[in-house]
């Protein structure tokens, strides 16, 4: 076989190959949907760190203007100063408003399974109200069906 021969058969099996490759590959998407790593936060959780965000991101714009201020010698730099500083007591409240909220979800919700739990002690709650509501439904259903037996007695006599 020649060196002719050898790359002509080598294109046509290559060739063959790469159309079924083609032909069994599947058409690659835009957007591919992967699962999460984690769930998504819930809304109002996610609504207070968004808040916080914000803050902190004006916090800092605001410190570094007072920063600049101050090494230009500029009259802004005195209440820059002062409304940087009450900025941060903001930015630290807004964090701590994040950090509120998830717990006082998280306990409403029931994710967190501690004996102490709201979640769990409203759970337990519910569920002594379904079990006294149904024993209620099964002492009525009994009554209607004595009432019934008794009414036969017609086919007793």
């Amino acid at each position: 076989m020649s060196t002719q021969e050898r790359g002509s058969a080598g294109a046509r099996v290559g060739t063959a190959s790469a159309d079924a490759v083609d032909e069994a590959r599947i058409p690659r998407q835009l957007w591919v949907e992967e699962p999460a790593g984690r769930r998504r936060m819930p809304d109002a959780v996610r609504t207070a760190a968004v808040r916080a965000v914000l803050i902190m991101a004006l916090t800092i714009i605001q410190a570094v203007i007072a920063l600049l201020c101050t090494l230009a010698g500029s009259w802004l730099a005195f209440p820059m100063v002062l409304s940087s500083v009450a900025s941060t007591v903001v930015a630290t409240w807004a964090v701590l408003d994040v950090w509120v909220t998830r717990q006082v979800w998280n306990q409403r919700h029931g994710v967190v399974s501690v004996p102490s739990s709201t979640a769990r002690q409203m759970r337990r709650e519910r569920r002594r109200a379904q079990r006294a509501a149904r024993a209620a439904e099964r002492d009525e259903a009994d009554g209607r069906i004595r009432g019934r037996r008794g009414a036969g007695d017609l086919s007793r006599a």
